[in-house]
């Protein structure tokens, strides 16, 4: 999931310096809303781990 955001996020600085600000708008939230995703699933993880050890 976090390559994904990294391909979205590759894909809006290029569009970006091509002048596509909507393209690049748009990408860019949605690298966002990944990683984001990435984080809260990282964090539901670290704590299962915690929980599984007890």
């Amino acid at each position: 999931m976090l390559y994904y955001a990294l391909v979205f996020m590759v894909i809006a600085i290029v569009a970006g310096l091509f002048g596509f600000g909507g393209i690049a708008g748009a990408s860019a939230g949605i690298a966002q809303i990944l990683f984001f995703v990435f984080l809260a699933l990282l964090v539901l993880s670290l704590i299962a781990g915690l929980f599984r050890r007890v």
